[in-house]
């Protein structure tokens, strides 16, 4: 009897696929060049399942990333309803939320803000956590905007930075300086209840 037997060709599809992006992700940051036939040993996957799914290496990376900014997003989310309605709070949340989730695995780091993801996909990173920062602020003033659009610049790099390793090992130190300078961005812009 196969491994699929009795499953439907769509969900055989899916499953393939995601085995593929678990391999993929496994591999990103430990392969100097990551290949097909690398992701397909890793998968334990025949390469025509690679190429039923993905047209090259850079796309089922891109797949990768995605999952990722997906779980980051949720975990962001997570942090920031369970820190309650204050500003400071929901702010000292998703930034230690943000930081956590790096430092649990780097690859993550890499992954979602290195300079081997393309541009298109840390955009969307970005964009998500900014559209994020607006809906907690419960305004879209133009105050608020740049305020935003500022400190996801800020927590960006500040992500980069961590993941890199370049902020220390002090998590605590770091969500602290970093919630300091967000809170006197907002204070600057508008106040956020």
């Amino acid at each position: 009897m196969t491994r699929w037997a009795g499953v439907s060709a769509r969900d055989r599809r899916a499953e393939r696929r995601e085995m593929l992006v678990r391999a993929g992700y496994r591999l990103f940051g430990v392969e100097a060049d990551l290949s097909v036939r690398a992701v397909c040993r890793e998968a334990a996957l025949h390469t025509r399942y690679f190429y039923e799914n993905f047209a090259d290496v850079g796309e089922l990376l891109s797949a990768v990333h995605d999952g990722q900014a997906t779980a980051l997003g949720d975990a962001l989310q997570r942090a920031v309803a369970a820190a309650g309605p204050g500003a400071r709070a929901r702010t000292r949340a998703g930034v230690r939320a943000v930081l956590e989730f790096l430092r649990d695995d780097p690859r993550r780091g890499r992954l979602l803000f290195g300079s081997d993801v393309p541009a298109s996909r840390r955009r969307a990173t970005e964009t998500e956590l900014l559209e994020g920062l607006i809906a907690m602020s419960g305004t879209a003033s133009t105050p608020v905007l740049v305020a935003a659009t500022m400190f996801t610049g800020a927590m960006a790099e500040l992500a980069r930075q961590w993941a890199d390793g370049r902020l220390g090992d002090d998590l605590d130190t770091v969500v602290d300086s970093a919630v300091a300078l967000a809170t006197a961005l907002q204070a600057a812009a508008a106040p956020i209840t």
